[in-house]
């Protein structure tokens, strides 16, 4: 089956479950607190569940009431149910389409700015400052760039000043092998499009020349110990999406710091983390694109420059380059999701559970969320995939699930992005200005590998804040000092 022929039955069979779903919102979404109906009633007779029953606020489902839920769940996740859901599962249903505050200088920055951005025919980002590139209330649902114009709402959603915590990503191998689990802690910084910098021409004074700066370093096991990585993308991708970022990795065996192998990234760059180590040490040259090792070279020099190279996992869906695909919308419904999650993992609670598969999120909070489906097809072949789907949230412009294909259609992860908004966290930070911070903090991810029949991974990361940090600090993050802390 080719990929045409796949989009094709996806747009039909989302079309099928808006009608189903009774999802026929108008241009700003369902009204606040009108939920959707249920085919039946959770433990009821079978003559009862004939009848629809309301969703409510506060109602628990669990792993038997699925059937009910089908309606509001991709076509993915309920083809692969067993892996986010499981006997003994407790889910707690959140508010029907909650409008989630904003802070005013992000909204004053949408309304000063909006109304200038445009995308050019290959999908580039022209004239944007701040806020939200293109307020889904005054896009027309006809424009031939509607997909493009979500997916760079998508990239430059309000995310604060973006996230910094601890992490643990816990890869499940599936039939062979055994679960490896990595802690550390990571950073994404905004430094463009600051909505809250209007001051400084809203973009950070420790660096003028990014769109966000991003990194991490691995604290455990031993293996990875001392990994660490710096990643910058320049404001100038948002015009060409072959820009490649700035990226160095501080590689342990080799104890020193170097440039990534993979020019290239279309998210959040990640090093290869499971070849990684603080075993020995040695020095290589980079020759005609292959490696030359000298008769004093250490002879684990070749997995040493290995550990440099692009592993598309663990932050994958906290960016994007939107103009790196051709998108195209296909279609909008009611979904539940994970937006607001109220039960805590690592760091905070280390024995949170994901049930059997390690990749459930089903105890937590979902709400019922209006979602706008976009499909990319990727420009390059030599891409990581081929074809993403993401269900953007329609006011908050989060992703709420992500799908991924190769170009003959074939399915390839299948991702839950969780996230948790401050507004509803005990003793969250406010903001410099005293306005609280109302953003959404991406608490976990659970991606499960459908081309290899089994495999997955999650990332928890509970404790991240999203508010700035002081100048000191940020220079710290940016430097490239960074990766030599504590070597």
């Amino acid at each position: 089956m080719t990929l045409v022929s796949i989009v094709r039955r996806a747009a039909a069979s989302l079309a099928a479950l808006a009608c189903a779903a009774g999802s026929a919102a108008g241009a700003a979404g369902p009204p606040e607190n009108r939920c959707p109906s249920m085919s039946g009633t959770p433990g009821a007779t079978a003559k009862a569940d004939a009848v629809p029953t309301p969703i409510r606020e506060g109602m628990l489902l669990r792993y038997d009431d699925l059937l009910s839920l089908r309606s509001l769940l991709p076509v993915e996740i309920w083809r692969h149910r067993e892996q986010f859901f499981y006997e003994g599962m407790q889910m707690t249903i959140g508010p029907c389409h909650r409008r989630y505050p904003v802070p005013s200088f992000y909204t004053d920055a949408t309304a000063a700015f909006a109304g200038r951005v445009e995308v050019d025919r290959d999908g580039n980002l022209l004239r944007y400052v701040a806020g939200t590139p293109f307020p889904p209330e005054a896009m027309d649902p006809h424009d031939e760039d509607l997909g493009v114009k979500w997916a760079w709402n998508l990239q430059m959603r309000y995310r604060g000043a973006g996230p910094i915590g601890r992490f643990r990503l816990v890869d499940m191998p599936g039939d062979i092998g055994t679960v490896q689990t990595f802690e550390g802690s990571f950073f994404y910084i905004e430094t463009g499009h600051r909505a809250d910098l209007a001051k400084s021409d809203y973009q950070h004074p420790a660096d003028d020349d990014s769109e966000f700066v991003a990194g991490g370093r691995f604290t455990e096991p031993m293996e990875a110990r001392h990994l660490a990585w710096k990643q910058q993308r320049p404001i100038k991708a948002r015009a060409k999406y072959s820009r490649s970022d700035v990226t160095f990795v501080y590689i342990p065996t080799m104890r020193k710091t170097r440039r990534a192998p993979t020019a290239w990234v279309d998210g959040m760059y990640t090093p290869r983390y499971r070849v990684g180590g603080d075993t020995g040490g040695g020095s290589m040259a980079l020759t005609a694109g292959e490696y030359s090792f000298s008769g004093t070279i250490s002879p684990t020099a070749g997995a040493s420059v290995a550990t440099a190279e692009h592993i598309p996992q663990g932050f994958s869906d906290l960016a994007i380059r939107p103009n790196a695909y051709i998108w195209r919308v296909e279609g909008e419904r009611e979904v539940l999701a994970p937006i607001n999650s109220d039960r805590s993992g690592y760091p905070i609670n280390e024995n949170k559970n994901f049930g059997p598969s390690g990749l459930s999120v089903a105890t937590d909070r979902w709400d019922v969320r209006f979602a706008v489906v976009i499909q990319g097809l990727a420009k390059d072949r030599g891409s990581a995939v081929d074809a993403i789907t993401i269900y953007v949230d329609y006011q908050t412009g989060i992703p709420l699930y992500v799908i991924t294909r190769r170009r003959n259609g074939r399915l390839v992860e299948i991702g839950i992005p969780v996230h948790r908004f401050s507004g509803d966290t005990f003793d969250y930070p406010r903001w410099s200005t005293e306005e609280l911070a109302s953003v959404f903090d991406p608490v976990a991810a659970v991606y499960y590998n459908a081309a290899t029949g089994g495999s997955g991974w999650r990332r928890e990361s509970y404790d991240v804040r999203s508010v700035p940090v002081s100048d000191t600090d940020t220079r710290r993050y940016i430097s490239s000092g960074y990766l030599l802390r504590g070597h």
